[in-house]
């Protein structure tokens, strides 16, 4: 047989069963127990905003609540990157949260986003850290605000007291705590993961300090996803008890800018701390990634991919809800979101 039609086979035969990329398969995602009260969120930075996004536009589904680490309200951006790096980043004026109020819940009477009472019983992790330039602390404090206008004040739990950098932060892996700086993750002697989880599903199993019994791997993103920022493979942390069928929670995690698998490899997934807690709690763990060809690797939340950003519709919020629906058990259609991102779109790398 002939290197080319090898070659041509490999392609053929990846097409069929699984993805191929720099010559490896990429396993699909896998249909498991998911129990659907039990969902969740939380991210870092654009991960941030991004698990605000996806918290408030599928309430139904994320019932549990959202963790978010240096985010802010939602739509704070309202599709515009000026807005993005001066109010929502640098609060250089004052964020409209009654304007986004408003419109939040005029998406929600046109079905743009899931009716907002689901929000009543949701619960939210909210930190940020004192030496923060990036997403100064006051952007973190108007977030406290919006959410107050959809849930009780005592469901929203906000710790603001650590002087930690523009990072995830743990207690034993890092850089110095007040740190910005790759891979954005620093030791501040407080597990951020541990503190995120026992807010949102209440009191928790100790932590798994030694090897995990479960596995991280990696999936197919584009049987959910083509183009739009997104990479063509994901992230899954299952628990051995997870994959042998017990009924088990789902959180799903979104990293920062420059903090994807195509830039700092595994180490945010590994060392970021949800795992470890995880394996002892019946935790899956769904990482979506972001590609390059996103502008610094960021999650869409001014519109540098899609008008529909943080409506259900956005691509990015539809194929990482379409990646909950499939480990929960359902079938998809797939790819759910299929065109190239960014056509036309100044803000992606190449196009400025």
């Amino acid at each position: 047989m002939s290197g080319r039609f090898k070659l041509f086979a490999v392609l053929i035969a990846c097409t069929f069963v699984v993805a191929c990329r720099a010559g490896k398969t990429v396993p699909q995602l896998p249909a498991l127990t998911i129990d659907p009260s039990e969902i969740s969120v939380s991210g870092l930075s654009s991960g941030g905003f991004m698990a605000v996004q996806v918290h408030v536009a599928h309430s139904a589904t994320f019932k549990r609540g959202a963790g978010i680490v240096a985010g802010g309200p939602y739509y704070c951006s309202e599709g515009t990157f000026a807005n993005a790096v001066g109010r929502c980043m640098e609060h250089n004026r004052e964020i409209p949260i009654q304007k986004l109020v408003q419109i939040t819940n005029e998406w929600a009477d046109g079905k743009l986003i899931d009716p907002l009472v689901n929000l009543e019983a949701s619960r939210c992790y909210l930190f940020s850290g004192t030496a923060d330039k990036t997403v100064k602390p006051a952007v973190m404090n108007e977030l406290k605000s919006y959410y107050q206008s959809f849930m009780p004040g005592e469901n929203i739990f906000y710790k603001s007291d650590i002087p930690a950098g523009h990072a995830m932060i743990t207690d034993d892996f890092g850089g110095p705590c007040s740190t910005t700086a790759s891979p954005f993750i620093s030791d501040c002697d407080f597990d951020l993961a541990g503190a995120i989880l026992a807010h949102l599903y209440g009191p928790l199993n100790p932590r798994n300090n030694g090897d995990l019994s479960g596995s991280l791997t990696e999936f197919d993103q584009t049987a959910f996803v083509s183009g739009h920022g997104m990479a063509q493979a994901g992230w899954v942390y299952i628990p051995q008890a997870c994959a042998a069928g017990t009924s088990c929670k789902l959180h799903v995690v979104f990293h920062g800018c420059r903090q994807n698998a195509a830039t700092v490899g595994q180490r945010f997934m590994r060392h970021a701390g949800y795992n470890r807690w995880a394996d002892t709690n019946d935790i899956v763990v769904l990482y979506p990634q972001t590609s390059n060809l996103a502008p610094n690797g960021c999650w869409d939340w001014w519109g540098y991919d899609s008008a529909d950003f943080a409506r259900k519709s956005g691509p990015q919020i539809a194929a990482v809800k379409a990646m909950v629906t499939r480990l929960s058990g359902v079938a998809v259609t797939s790819p759910i979101v299929s065109s190239v991102s960014g056509e036309g779109n100044p803000l992606l790398p190449g196009r400025r």
